[in-house]
């Protein structure tokens, strides 16, 4: 369904280059993911894979960076909008002389994932004339490489370091100048004419020079799978439309080379625009995977959820409980940083993440939760996973007495209480497996034992009198609404849990949003899951309708754009912050809207 942009009306504007980030549609196809911006420029492109370097990083770099624009040469105003039940956008563009229609797909074939990556881009005339300036031009990132084209009996090729592309175009298309850096050309369109621009792309491989009228046709192909998986959605509670919506942008994130499942398709989007928190989330965290995967089983998406689980516990025999892991399942490189302006002057721009170095005890209850919905879902464990998961209990029931970095990898090591409640998690779900049969339950005694101490130290450490809330560690005043999620980890005393999701609301609630913890309002926005966690909370300990009128503002507050949400907002101005699509924001939507909707957790 397609709505204005911006909502109010009006035109498109970039500011020094920039578009807000709510201006940015995403496209995938289970490899890469492209998001393209609502004036027809397609600002970044990590290609051929997700975690790839961009080959369209404007971005990060506006004056400097490369892109793919198809944009009407006279001023315009725009509608945007998914195709329903699907990743094919439509962007349609209004000018004085006619109107027309920009529809954008990341291809797939009738057998799934493509051998190469085939960005395709339909141009549709509506009503009147339309004449478009098309401009692709190369990314160098950050000066690092050269581009340069090259031409042989089969046609021009791009080059951008060990990245091969052809850029297909219709015979309407007209070229007007191609050099190393950009290749620049127009199109004019009428009413029932239609014509095609695409980039088929592959890495350190030879490719097939593709027809025009192959990569059209394949938009539908690609369209008709996206509706096809859709319907297969087991979900019939309230705010379907919203939760296919976020469905469809998890399964983006879902790298289908190895069943990893990203944490976003970005690097260094800010959290505070001009601040230093600009992380790389192309990986694929413990936590997030998990949430993921419940979130699929939730939604009846068995077989994504039995890869991603596969995938998971695969790294953790190989490489033992890490935070994070690399979309091929290694470990995560150290940080870099690189040479370019960054989203709106916020620097640094980096590759890598530092988390990779620290230890977090939120792994393993994340790993039991998702273990123990699967199973408690109908699935079965094999011996392997079973023998590995009975280790990984053993390992939290040595070290859950440690300090960590917490959910929000905070430099400083605490005792946090989500930890520690984390850790009761993990071990309440593995004394339930084995009680049920589906791990070894040897030491089962001793996991219950320790669950019980856990409990008993967070009530008597963690709890306090004073903020009537479960603090962020023991020894301070300040709240974290991450403890949220104990409710749906079914911890502790309903009392306590119900005062303390009220003094979240209270102490860390901006309008339809909600802070990560108390002072971060002085580095970055509104961290939007949050507040859908809240919701849950809420649903779960009997608030019903004072969940379902939160979630629904925050949902009316999120509708910027097409529904590619961020990590956060700015609860000032609805500015949309940080990496997108952000898989943790999608599916703490779903999560909420399933608890409001009575389904099972």
């Amino acid at each position: 369904m397609s709505k204005p942009f911006p909502r109010t009306g009006g035109s498109v504007e970039r500011q020094n280059g920039y578009l807000p980030l709510e201006a940015y549609a995403a496209l995938g196809e289970g490899r890469s993911v492209a998001l393209s911006g609502a004036d027809g420029s397609i600002d970044w492109w990590c290609c051929p894979n997700l975690d790839s370097p961009p080959l369209f990083d404007r971005l990060l770099s506006p004056h400097g960076g490369g892109y793919f624009a198809v944009t009407p040469d006279a001023p315009f105003t725009v509608e945007i909008g998914y195709r329903d039940g699907s990743n094919v956008h439509e962007t349609v563009f209004s000018t004085a002389t006619g109107k027309a229609r920009l529809t954008e797909s990341l291809n797939s074939g009738p057998a799934g994932r493509l051998p190469w990556a085939e960005l395709a881009r339909r141009i549709e005339g509506l009503e009147g004339r339309v004449r478009f300036r098309i401009d692709l031009v190369f990314g160098t990132r950050g000066d690092t490489v050269g581009p340069f084209l090259s031409a042989n009996a089969s046609g021009h090729a791009f080059h951008v370091a060990g990245l091969m592309g052809l850029f297909r175009y219709s015979a309407g298309v007209r070229l007007d100048a191609a050099d190393d850096h950009a290749i620049t050309a127009h199109v004019e369109v009428t009413p029932g004419k239609s014509e095609l621009v695409a980039i088929v792309a592959g890495e350190h491989e030879p490719l097939v020079v593709v027809p025009v009228a192959d990569i059209d046709r394949r938009i539908e192909v690609s369209c008709e799978a996206w509706r096809n998986w859709t319907e297969r959605l087991g979900y019939g509670g309230r705010y379907r439309r919203q939760v296919e919506r976020s469905a469809l942008a998890l399964k983006l994130l879902l790298y289908s080379p190895t069943g990893a499942i990203a944490a976003a398709a970005t690097t260094s989007l800010p959290e505070g625009i001009g601040g230093e928190k600009n992380y790389d989330y192309r990986y694929a965290w413990i936590r997030d995977a998990g949430y993921v995967i419940k979130a699929f089983l939730r939604l009846g998406a068995h077989a994504e959820a039995s890869a991603a689980l596969t995938w998971l516990l695969r790294r953790l025999e190989e490489h033992g409980a890490q935070v994070l892991y690399t979309l091929n399942g290694e470990i995560v490189s150290a940080v870099e940083e690189l040479e370019l302006p960054g989203y709106r002057e916020s620097r640094p721009v980096r590759t890598g993440n530092a988390a990779s170095g620290q230890h977090q005890h939120g792994i393993y209850g994340d790993i039991f939760e998702t273990a123990a919905r699967f199973v408690t879902g109908g699935g079965m464990l094999d011996l392997r996973s079973g023998a590995l998961l009975a280790r990984l209990a053993d390992e939290c029931a040595e070290k859950w007495k440690l300090k960590d970095a917490g959910i929000w990898e905070l430099p400083e090591q605490q005792h946090y209480t989500g930890s520690k409640i984390s850790c009761w998690q993990a071990l309440s779900r593995a004394v339930e497996m084995a009680e049920n049969g589906h791990l070894p339950g040897a030491c089962k005694d001793r996991w219950a034992r320790t669950r019980d101490r856990i409990a008993d130290w967070i009530e008597e450490h963690c709890w306090s009198e004073a903020k009537q809330a479960y603090v962020m560690h023991p020894g301070c005043d300040r709240l974290d609404a991450s403890l949220a999620l104990a409710v749906r980890y079914r911890f502790g005393r309903a009392d306590r849990l119900t005062a303390t999701c009220k003094a979240i609301d209270r102490e860390l609630g901006r309008g339809p949003y909600h802070y990560r913890y108390t002072g971060a309002d002085a580095e970055e926005g509104c961290f939007l899951a949050c507040t859908f966690w809240l919701v849950e909370a809420m649903a779960l300990l009997g608030r019903t309708d004072e969940a379902a009128r939160t979630f629904e503002a925050l949902v009316e507050a999120l509708d910027r754009n097409s529904g590619t949400y961020s990590e956060m907002a700015d609860p000032d101005t609805g500015a949309f912050l940080g990496n997108l699509p952000q898989g943790l924001t999608h599916l703490a939507l779903i999560q909420a809207a399933a608890t409001l909707s009575g389904q099972e957790l």
